[in-house]
């Protein structure tokens, strides 16, 4: 495997702590001549913000290797007049495509749960009634992921998938997804590498968004077993990952071997 797309959230870090050998991991991948991108659905934090807060950690990583789910949103809605039921931080990269409204939308884009107090804003009755009648007015569905919880180090956080699922239950519309596990945003992540499918493994936490998704995208893919990795996810899964490992600090010597 020559190309790597690997998760940020659960991979590199949980809730700003570096996954320990993490750093030096990408490092040693980088050295063996491999080509990396990071593929994350992190809906709350433009990829700017987010290159810099990998680097205080100690990451070697610019803004233009993270492929992000707000970033494929904008490509998918060019042009058009947009409802954004998201946190105000990833308008900037939105703004770059499209035109956010309050009314009349084309599209009604969801997703960006944290911890924080604006998801409560966000995901308020209010701004949910409001995309209620957008969508009952024609206005399509689009969520950036549909991620029903995520990991932190105070154990898990409901996510914004609950809200897209609520949103289908009432208005009948089915969301257009347009982060993992999609083929479209792994298409996206491997044309940023110039990597053919055939020679990229993802790295990631998910055997549902990272391994399910890579699998149907015709990559390989390495579960680790830090951040959202269950046992009784792994046994339930279908595909299975091609590795199970430890943590990413495992990866290189496991390339490495399979290389050999």
């Amino acid at each position: 495997m020559e190309a790597i797309l690997l998760d940020v959230d659960g991979v590199l870090h949980v809730s700003g702590e570096e996954v320990p050998g993490a750093s030096d991991a990408i490092r040693r991948l980088r050295e063996s001549g491999r080509r990396i991108r990071l593929v994350t659905n992190n809906t709350t934090r433009p990829r700017s913000q987010l290159a810099l807060e990998l680097r205080s950690l100690g990451f070697d990583v610019a803004e233009d290797d993270i492929e992000t789910a707000p970033l494929a949103a904008a490509r998918l809605l060019a042009g058009k007049r947009v409802l954004a039921l998201t946190v105000t931080a990833i308008h900037s990269e939105l703004e770059q495509r499209v035109e956010l409204v309050g009314e009349a939308a084309d599209a009604v884009l969801v997703g960006g749960a944290d911890e924080s107090a604006e998801t409560g804003r966000v995901f308020a009755y209010e701004n949910l009634n409001r995309a209620f009648a957008e969508l009952r007015a024609g206005a399509r569905l689009v969520a950036l992921h549909k991620n029903a919880w995520w990991q932190t180090a105070h154990g898990p956080r409901l996510d914004s998938g609950a809200y897209v699922a609520g949103l289908e239950y009432a208005t009948g519309v089915k969301a257009e997804v347009v982060g993992k596990p999609t083929g479209a945003y792994f298409e996206s992540a491997l044309a940023g590498l110039g990597a053919d499918a055939e020679e990229t493994v993802m790295v990631g936490d998910d055997v549902e968004a990272d391994v399910g998704g890579a699998k149907a995208a015709g990559l390989r893919a390495i579960l680790v077993r830090t951040g959202k990795f269950r046992e009784e996810a792994l046994e339930a899964a279908e595909p299975k990952p091609d590795a199970v490992v430890d943590s990413i600090a495992d990866v290189p010597g496991a390339l490495d071997a399979a290389r050999a």
